[in-house]
């Protein structure tokens, strides 16, 4: 069973900017069976991977993957090194995102880059 977080301002559709998102609907799936939601994470500002300085746990980190319309390198870099890959896509559906994703089908976003060019380190 694998965990997958995927970026969603509104919880209804996959939002960009990874390194600055606080919500996220957390998937689980198995082999065989489809992607069901199991938590919904509205995290503080200063819990965004943007903002967070902690050594300690971040709840991203218990993740194996986090998807989102985009990340920067710095995001990508921060999760790589806890085990959790990143994984920016067009998809606009979160669960048909995480069970593209479990599938090993989840098209990676045409443009992979911050949606707003911070260029953010993220750590």
């Amino acid at each position: 069973m694998m965990r997958i977080a995927v970026a969603s301002d509104d919880f209804r559709t996959v939002t960009a900017h990874a390194g600055k998102a606080c919500r996220f609907l957390v998937f689980e799936t198995a082999p065989g069976a489809a992607p069901r939601e199991v938590a919904r994470l509205d995290l503080p500002p200063e819990q965004s991977i943007h903002e967070f300085r902690g050594d300690g746990p971040h709840p991203l980190f218990a993740m194996r993957a986090v998807i989102a319309g985009s990340a920067g390198a710095g995001f990508v870099r921060r999760l790589a090194g806890h085990g959790v890959a990143t994984v920016t896509t067009d998809e606009t559906d979160p669960a048909t995102a995480a069970a593209r994703y479990a599938a090993g089908t989840l098209a990676p976003a045409v443009a992979d880059a911050d949606a707003d060019g911070c260029g953010c380190t993220c750590g």
